[in-house]
C-alpha cells in the first residue's frame, strides 16, 4: 500500500516513522513534511488546506490511503475532497471535525449524548462574558470557540485577563474550572466501532512546575501508572462511544481519530475538550508503544472495517517525549537558528531514543528551526524513569541557540507521585 500523510509537524513525523516500519507500506509520501520526515518519507509540496490539490496529489501518487494530520485541513474539509475522489482517507469530514473546530458545537453534541463535561456558557458580548464569569467565579476558564493551535484557552485567577481574552475572540465558551489531573485518550473510529489507544498525559504550560503561558504542549508520557486500570473502559463507555453514536445519528458520522482531553475530578471523569486528530505531543509517546502495524488500523477506520481487526498489541515499555522549542515560544518564535547534535543522538542513543522534527527545514547541509516547537525528543525504557533518563540524555546532545525545554516532563509520575 502507498500512503500519503498530510502535514509537517512532529505528529506527522511520528505517524510517518510508524508507517515506515510497517511491512505493508510499499511507498510513503508526506506533504509538505519537514527536514526530519524527509529521512523516512518522500516529500511533496502541497497546500494542505486545498482539498482539490491534496486529492489530485493522492491520485497522482496512486495512494491507497491518505492520512490527514493537522486540524486546520480537517476543518477545511480536505478529507471530504479525498473521499470524493474515491481514495480511502483517515480523518473526519469537515462537518464532523467541527467537534474540534467549534467548542460550542462540541458542547451541544456532548449534551445530546449525555457525555460528562464542564458546565458552560457560549458568549458573544461583553455582558454575556461578565455574567458567565460571575456565575462560575475564579479560576476563570475562557476558550476561543474556534481553532487556536492549542493556545486559545486561558485559565486564570485574574478577572481582567479573562475578560481581555474573551474580548479578543469573536465567540467564547466560558466554563467551570475542572480540578484533578488531566489525561489524553485517543480513539480510532470508523464511525461505528471505537478502538481506544493507550492514555497519555501532556504538559501544556511553557515552564517547569506548570508555570507560564499555555502552549501546544511541551512534552508527554505514557503509560500513566497512577491512573485507574479501568479508566479506558470507562471513557469508552461514557464518552467515546456515545459521542461517535450521536454524530452518526445526526447524519455526520465521525471517522478518524477522536481525541478526548479529560479531567479526573473529584466528581468523576469530565471532558475538557475534543480534538479531531492525533494530539501533539501525545502521539509521539502513544505510537512509540504501539506494536500493531499502523497502516492496517488506519485503513480499517477509513474503510469501515475496524470491527474485523484483532485487538491492538502494546509494548509494556514506557515512553517520554520532551519538546525543544525556539526562542520566545509561545510568543512570536525566532526561526532560522541552526540545530546541531541530531547526528549524535542517532549515532549514540538509538533505537531507544530518537528525534522527531516539528518546526524544521533544511538549508543546504544544515537543519534550522522553522517554527515555535522545533523538535520532540522521544525515548522508551522499561519504566518511566529509564525512558525519562534516556530522553533527557538525548536532549543534552542537541544545541539550538535560544532553545528552551522543560526539565520536569514525567518527573512526578516516574517518582510515583
Amino acid at each position: 500500500m502507498k500512503v500519503l500523510v498530510i502535514g509537517g509537524g512532529a505528529r506527522e513525523h511520528a505517524l510517518c516513522r510508524s508507517l515506515s516500519l510497517d511491512p505493508d507500506v510499499s511507498a510513503l509520501y508526506c506533504a509538505p513534511g519537514n527536514a526530519g520526515i524527509a529521512e523516512v518519507a518522500e516529500l511533496r509540496p502541497v497546500d494542505a488546506l486545498d482539498g482539490a490539490a491534496v486529492a489530485a496529489l493522492a491520485g497522482e501518487l496512486g495512494a491507497g490511503l491518505v492520512v490527514v494530520g493537522p486540524e486546520a485541513p480537517l476543518v477545511a474539509g480536505v478529507a471530504d475532497a479525498v473521499r470524493a475522489a474515491g481514495i480511502p482517507v483517515f480523518g473526519p469530514s469537515g462537518e464532523a471535525a467541527q467537534l474540534e473546530g467549534s467548542k460550542a458545537f462540541a458542547k451541544d453534541v456532548m449534551a445530546a449524548a449525555g457525555v460528562p463535561t464542564a458546565r458552560s456558557y457560549v458568549c458573544t458580548t461583553a455582558e454575556e462574558v461578565d455574567a458567565a464569569l460571575d456565575a462560575f467565579g475564579a479560576p476563570y476558564v475562557v476558550k476561543d470557540d474556534g481553532l487556536a493551535a492549542g493556545k486559545g484557552v486561558v485559565v486564570t485567577e485574574d478577572r481582567e485577563a479573562a475578560r481581555e481574552h474573551a474580548a479578543a475572540c469573536d465567540r467564547v465558551v466560558i466554563e467551570e474550572y475542572l480540578d484533578g489531573p488531566e489525561v489524553s485518550l485517543f480513539a480510532i473510529t470508523d464511525g461505528v466501532t471505537v478502538l481506544p489507544l493507550q492514555p497519555a498525559q501532556d504538559f501544556k504550560r511553557a515552564l517547569d512546575g506548570d508555570q507560564g503561558p499555555n502552549t501546544g504542549g511541551m512534552g508527554a508520557y505514557s503509560p500513566l501508572p497512577w491512573a485507574d486500570p479501568k479508566l479506558v473502559d470507562e471513557v469508552l463507555e461514557t464518552v467515546l462511544q456515545p459521542t461517535v453514536d450521536e454524530l452518526r445519528h445526526r447524519g455526520t458520522p465521525f471517522s478518524g481519530l477522536l481525541y478526548a482531553g479529560l479531567a479526573l475530578t473529584g466528581r468523576g471523569t469530565r471532558v475538557i475538550e475534543f480534538n479531531a486528530r492525533f494530539g501533539d505531543p501525545e502521539t509521539q509517546v502513544v505510537l512509540a508503544r504501539l506494536r500493531t502495524p499502523l497502516a492496517g488500523v488506519l485503513l480499517g477506520a477509513a474503510n469501515g472495517t475496524l470491527d474485523a481487526l484483532p485487538p491492538l498489541n502494546w509494548s509494556d515499555e514506557a515512553a517520554v517525549t520532551v519538546v525543544i522549542a525556539s526562542h520566545n515560544y509561545p510568543g512570536t518564535p525566532r526561526t532560522g537558528d541552526p540545530i546541531e547534535g541530531l547526528a549524535d543522538v542517532a549515532a549514540e542513543d538509538g533505537p531507544e531514543a530518537y528525534v522527531l522534527h516539528a518546526g524544521t527545514r533544511r538549508e543546504g547541509d544544515a537543519v534550522v528551526s522553522a517554527g515555535g516547537r522545533v523538535l520532540s525528543v522521544t525515548a522508551t525504557g522499561s519504566d518511566l524513569a529509564q525512558a525519562r533518563e534516556r530522553a533527557y540524555k538525548s536532549v543534552a546532545r542537541i544545541r539550538l541557540d535560544g532553545g528552551q525545554h522543560r526539565t520536569d516532563i514525567a518527573a512526578k509520575a516516574a517518582e510515583g507521585r
